[in-house]
């Protein structure tokens, strides 16, 4: 298979297969995102794709997944969609579900009916960022859409009868920020109504403009028990949200997966542990993207 670049995926795609069907990220102006800087926003021609999917057919057959990359597969057009799907079936019958990454930006040309058209070609399954749901916090960040557009997008995909899967960043409205950043953000969630929520930790990455401001004092991150507060004020707010909160990407210094809301009493007591000193803590030197 061709793989160009740096190529990221979702924790739990780890034994997908990874098709790459898009270059980087159309909009990659985000503060804080150090991804795809390795290449310009691009599209595969289609014969390579398939030439790529009939190298898996040959040997790995017995995948069952496959993860749609780069980060903007949704931003083709409905017929280049339609027809991917259309190929991963008609060459590798066996997988199971297809997933992608989206973004609000690449649903503004769907329709709700496309958006159903995509569920009965093969997709099943996508991821996207929410980041905050602080409106201000997101455009320092310069995210590029609104909460109020993130939302919505993630409802019209729950409407369809696509898996959703929601990521959001513990520490981006900074030491100031914090607790309002995560108040807003259980907002959000709770409004959005994924099947689950992905909480890791920002890690800034040297040579963003995010990177830039922490140099210059412009934006001061929260230490980890800082961390810890903010991601327990979320939990705190998420109400009756019903879903899989996971909180154990290795950024997260207190790591946990909960089912929501049974779980939550447990986990903001673990949360207390961890900010009392009676849970240990990860390691700094382990947390790592």
């Amino acid at each position: 298979m061709e793989h160009h670049g740096t190529v990221i995926r979702p924790p739990s795609e780890a034994d997908s297969i990874l098709l790459q069907v898009t270059l980087g990220c159309s909009h990659g102006k985000c503060a804080f995102c150090g991804a795809y800087r390795d290449k310009p926003f691009a599209v595969r021609p289609p014969e390579d794709i398939e030439a790529d999917l009939r190298w898996v057919a040959a040997h790995m057959p017995r995948h069952r997944r496959l993860f749609l990359c780069d980060g903007d597969v949704l931003a083709l057009p409905m017929h280049r969609l339609e027809a991917l799907l259309e190929m991963i079936g008609r060459v590798l019958p066996g997988v199971k579900r297809v997933s992608s990454y989206v973004s609000a930006r690449n649903l503004r040309g769907k329709s709700d009916e496309d958006l159903l058209r995509l569920r009965e070609a093969g997709l099943r399954m996508v991821y996207m960022g929410l980041e905050s749901g602080d409106q201000g916090v997101l455009e320092r960040m310069n995210k590029g859409s609104s909460v109020e557009d993130i939302v919505r997008a993630g409802q019209r995909i729950v409407r369809a009868g696509l898996k959703l899967n929601v990521t959001v960043l513990n520490g981006l409205g900074g030491v100031e920020g914090s607790m309002e950043h995560a108040r807003k953000t259980a907002q959000a969630l709770t409004e959005m109504g994924p099947h689950q929520i992905a909480a890791l930790s920002l890690m800034p990455i040297p040579g963003t403009p995010l990177w830039d401001d922490i140099e210059a004092g412009r934006f001061i991150l929260p230490d980890a028990d800082g961390m810890v507060a903010e991601l327990r004020e979320l939990v705190a707010g998420l109400g009756d949200y019903r879903g899989l909160l996971l909180a154990n990407h290795a950024s997260n210094h207190a790591p946990f997966r909960a089912r929501m809301p049974a779980d939550r009493e447990r986990i903001m007591a673990l949360l207390d542990e961890s900010a009392s000193g009676k849970r240990a803590m990860r390691p700094e030197w382990s947390r790592r993207l």
